[in-house]
Protein backbone atom coordinates (compact mmCIF):
# COMPACT_ATOMS: atom_id res chain seq x y z
CA UNK A 1 0.00 0.00 0.00
CA UNK A 2 1.06 3.40 -0.66
CA UNK A 3 -0.34 5.94 1.67
CA UNK A 4 -0.52 9.47 0.91
CA UNK A 5 -2.05 11.10 3.58
CA UNK A 6 -4.64 11.07 6.73
CA UNK A 7 -7.49 12.65 7.93
CA UNK A 8 -7.51 11.97 11.49
CA UNK A 9 -10.81 12.60 12.82
CA UNK A 10 -14.02 13.23 10.65
CA UNK A 11 -18.01 12.39 11.35
CA UNK A 12 -18.93 12.51 7.86
CA UNK A 13 -17.18 10.23 6.37
CA UNK A 14 -18.17 7.00 7.87
CA UNK A 15 -22.22 6.75 8.46
CA UNK A 16 -22.58 6.54 12.19
CA UNK A 17 -19.04 6.20 13.41
CA UNK A 18 -16.22 8.59 14.28
CA UNK A 19 -13.60 7.76 11.91
CA UNK A 20 -10.17 8.42 10.47
CA UNK A 21 -9.36 8.35 6.14
CA UNK A 22 -6.31 6.95 5.20
CA UNK A 23 -5.99 7.94 1.24
CA UNK A 24 -3.93 5.92 -1.44
CA UNK A 25 -1.61 6.53 -4.01
CA UNK A 26 -2.54 6.03 -8.08
CA UNK A 27 -5.57 5.92 -9.79
CA UNK A 28 -6.46 4.58 -13.13
CA UNK A 29 -9.22 7.48 -14.16
CA UNK A 30 -8.14 11.01 -15.06
CA UNK A 31 -11.32 12.82 -13.87
CA UNK A 32 -11.44 16.34 -14.44
CA UNK A 33 -13.07 17.83 -11.61
CA UNK A 34 -10.46 15.90 -9.53
CA UNK A 35 -9.44 17.69 -5.90
CA UNK A 36 -6.38 15.36 -4.86
CA UNK A 37 -4.41 15.34 -8.04
CA UNK A 38 -1.34 14.60 -5.62
CA UNK A 39 -2.92 10.90 -5.11
CA UNK A 40 -3.73 10.38 -8.58
CA UNK A 41 -0.80 12.10 -10.58
CA UNK A 42 2.41 10.04 -10.04
CA UNK A 43 5.13 12.99 -10.33
CA UNK A 44 2.98 15.17 -7.75
CA UNK A 45 3.48 12.40 -5.37
CA UNK A 46 4.71 12.97 -2.49
CA UNK A 47 6.80 10.22 -0.01
CA UNK A 48 4.37 7.85 1.04
CA UNK A 49 3.68 7.41 4.50
CA UNK A 50 4.76 4.44 6.37
CA UNK A 51 2.52 2.25 7.67
CA UNK A 52 4.32 1.64 10.90
CA UNK A 53 3.26 4.96 11.16
CA UNK A 54 -0.57 5.12 10.56
CA UNK A 55 -0.70 1.63 12.57
CA UNK A 56 0.91 3.83 15.48
CA UNK A 57 -1.51 6.04 15.25
CA UNK A 58 -4.35 3.50 14.87
CA UNK A 59 -3.27 2.01 18.05
CA UNK A 60 -3.49 5.50 19.87
CA UNK A 61 -7.10 6.34 18.93
CA UNK A 62 -8.62 2.86 19.83
CA UNK A 63 -11.49 3.47 21.74
CA UNK A 64 -11.54 6.46 20.62
CA UNK A 65 -12.75 6.27 16.44
CA UNK A 66 -14.32 3.78 15.74
CA UNK A 67 -14.51 2.70 12.19
CA UNK A 68 -11.31 3.45 9.12
CA UNK A 69 -12.44 4.77 5.74
CA UNK A 70 -9.90 3.66 2.81
CA UNK A 71 -9.80 6.46 0.21
CA UNK A 72 -7.95 7.54 -2.60
CA UNK A 73 -6.67 8.02 -5.28
CA UNK A 74 -8.19 4.24 -5.93
CA UNK A 75 -7.70 1.73 -3.08
CA UNK A 76 -8.81 -1.46 -4.94
CA UNK A 77 -5.33 -1.19 -7.44
CA UNK A 78 -3.02 -2.46 -4.52
CA UNK A 79 -2.70 -6.26 -4.49
CA UNK A 80 -1.89 -5.77 -0.70
CA UNK A 81 -5.34 -3.86 0.40
CA UNK A 82 -7.36 -7.04 1.99
CA UNK A 83 -3.90 -7.58 3.79
CA UNK A 84 -4.29 -3.92 5.01
CA UNK A 85 -7.80 -4.07 5.86
CA UNK A 86 -7.50 -7.66 7.82
CA UNK A 87 -5.37 -5.61 10.03
CA UNK A 88 -7.57 -2.63 10.72
CA UNK A 89 -10.16 -5.13 11.59
CA UNK A 90 -7.72 -6.81 14.00
CA UNK A 91 -7.14 -3.57 15.91
CA UNK A 92 -11.30 -3.75 16.27
CA UNK A 93 -11.92 -1.35 13.66
CA UNK A 94 -14.91 -0.97 11.71
CA UNK A 95 -13.70 -0.39 7.85
CA UNK A 96 -15.44 2.06 4.59
CA UNK A 97 -14.24 1.42 1.72
CA UNK A 98 -14.20 4.22 -1.49
CA UNK A 99 -13.75 2.72 -4.62
CA UNK A 100 -14.70 3.75 -8.50
CA UNK A 101 -15.57 -0.33 -8.69
CA UNK A 102 -12.84 -1.07 -11.90
CA UNK A 103 -11.63 -4.05 -9.89
CA UNK A 104 -14.81 -6.32 -9.66
CA UNK A 105 -12.39 -9.38 -8.50
CA UNK A 106 -11.05 -7.11 -5.42
CA UNK A 107 -14.06 -6.13 -4.51
CA UNK A 108 -15.66 -9.97 -4.36
CA UNK A 109 -12.16 -11.00 -2.50
CA UNK A 110 -12.75 -8.46 0.08
CA UNK A 111 -16.42 -8.97 0.69
CA UNK A 112 -16.28 -12.81 0.96
CA UNK A 113 -13.67 -12.49 3.71
CA UNK A 114 -15.57 -9.60 5.44
CA UNK A 115 -13.16 -7.57 5.09
CA UNK A 116 -15.04 -4.64 5.06
CA UNK A 117 -18.36 -3.41 6.88
CA UNK A 118 -19.77 -0.19 4.46
CA UNK A 119 -18.59 0.35 0.78
CA UNK A 120 -19.17 3.64 -0.99
CA UNK A 121 -18.94 3.29 -4.80
CA UNK A 122 -18.42 6.48 -6.92
CA UNK A 123 -20.50 6.36 -10.58
CA UNK A 124 -19.27 8.65 -12.31
CA UNK A 125 -21.57 9.49 -15.04
CA UNK A 126 -24.45 7.47 -17.47
CA UNK A 127 -22.14 4.42 -18.74
CA UNK A 128 -22.04 5.89 -22.18
CA UNK A 129 -20.32 9.02 -20.95
CA UNK A 130 -17.70 7.29 -18.83
CA UNK A 131 -14.97 7.81 -21.16
CA UNK A 132 -15.81 11.55 -21.23
CA UNK A 133 -15.73 12.01 -16.95
CA UNK A 134 -12.71 9.65 -16.49
CA UNK A 135 -10.72 9.96 -19.30
CA UNK A 136 -9.91 6.44 -20.05
CA UNK A 137 -11.78 3.81 -22.20
CA UNK A 138 -12.18 0.13 -20.74
CA UNK A 139 -15.23 -1.89 -20.46
CA UNK A 140 -18.52 -0.66 -18.88
CA UNK A 141 -19.66 -4.40 -17.80
CA UNK A 142 -17.31 -4.22 -14.59
CA UNK A 143 -19.55 -1.20 -13.21
CA UNK A 144 -22.31 -3.08 -13.53
CA UNK A 145 -20.30 -6.14 -11.87
CA UNK A 146 -19.17 -4.08 -9.02
CA UNK A 147 -22.62 -2.65 -8.40
CA UNK A 148 -24.32 -6.15 -8.25
CA UNK A 149 -21.50 -7.38 -6.01
CA UNK A 150 -22.42 -4.36 -3.97
CA UNK A 151 -25.65 -4.48 -3.65
CA UNK A 152 -25.72 -8.48 -2.91
CA UNK A 153 -22.80 -8.23 -0.11
CA UNK A 154 -25.10 -8.05 2.80
CA UNK A 155 -23.39 -4.66 4.19
CA UNK A 156 -24.38 -1.13 4.23
CA UNK A 157 -23.47 0.91 0.69
CA UNK A 158 -24.18 3.77 -1.21
CA UNK A 159 -23.63 5.02 -4.76
CA UNK A 160 -22.25 8.06 -5.49
CA UNK A 161 -21.98 11.14 -7.92
CA UNK A 162 -20.17 14.22 -8.05
CA UNK A 163 -22.15 16.39 -10.05
CA UNK A 164 -19.78 18.74 -11.87
CA UNK A 165 -22.20 20.83 -13.77
CA UNK A 166 -19.51 21.69 -16.73
CA UNK A 167 -20.42 18.23 -18.10
CA UNK A 168 -22.90 16.49 -16.39
CA UNK A 169 -26.74 17.69 -16.97
CA UNK A 170 -29.88 16.93 -14.73
CA UNK A 171 -30.63 14.32 -17.01
CA UNK A 172 -27.69 12.53 -16.66
CA UNK A 173 -28.23 13.01 -12.91
CA UNK A 174 -31.33 10.95 -13.41
CA UNK A 175 -30.11 8.28 -15.22
CA UNK A 176 -27.60 7.74 -12.82
CA UNK A 177 -29.83 7.45 -9.96
CA UNK A 178 -31.65 4.91 -12.14
CA UNK A 179 -29.00 3.15 -12.56
CA UNK A 180 -28.33 3.12 -8.92
CA UNK A 181 -31.70 1.99 -8.20
CA UNK A 182 -31.51 3.40 -4.47
CA UNK A 183 -28.87 4.00 -1.80
CA UNK A 184 -27.74 7.22 -3.81
CA UNK A 185 -26.48 10.74 -3.24
CA UNK A 186 -25.13 13.49 -5.49
CA UNK A 187 -22.52 15.69 -4.14
CA UNK A 188 -21.36 19.05 -4.67
CA UNK A 189 -18.39 19.58 -7.06
CA UNK A 190 -16.08 21.55 -4.58
CA UNK A 191 -14.29 24.14 -5.19
CA UNK A 192 -10.28 22.80 -5.27
CA UNK A 193 -9.56 25.41 -2.06
CA UNK A 194 -11.96 24.08 -0.22
CA UNK A 195 -11.54 20.19 -1.22
CA UNK A 196 -7.85 20.71 -0.05
CA UNK A 197 -8.85 21.67 3.74
CA UNK A 198 -9.68 18.35 4.34
CA UNK A 199 -6.84 16.26 3.31
CA UNK A 200 -4.44 15.97 6.54
CA UNK A 201 -1.32 14.55 6.50
CA UNK A 202 -0.17 12.12 9.12
CA UNK A 203 2.57 14.32 10.64
CA UNK A 204 -0.28 17.36 11.21
CA UNK A 205 -1.10 17.87 14.78
CA UNK A 206 -4.60 16.96 16.27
Amino acid sequence: MKIGGLLKFTLIDFPGRPAAVIFTQGCNFRCRYCHNPELVYPHMFTEPVAEEEIDAFLKRRQGTLEGVVVSGGEPTLFDDLPQFLRKLKSMGYAVKLDTNGTRPEMLKEIIDNKLVDFIAMDLKAPLEKYALITGVEFNMSIIQQSMDLIRSAGIGYEFRTTYDKEVLTDADIEAISQMAGGHYRVQECLPVAKEKAALKVLHDEI
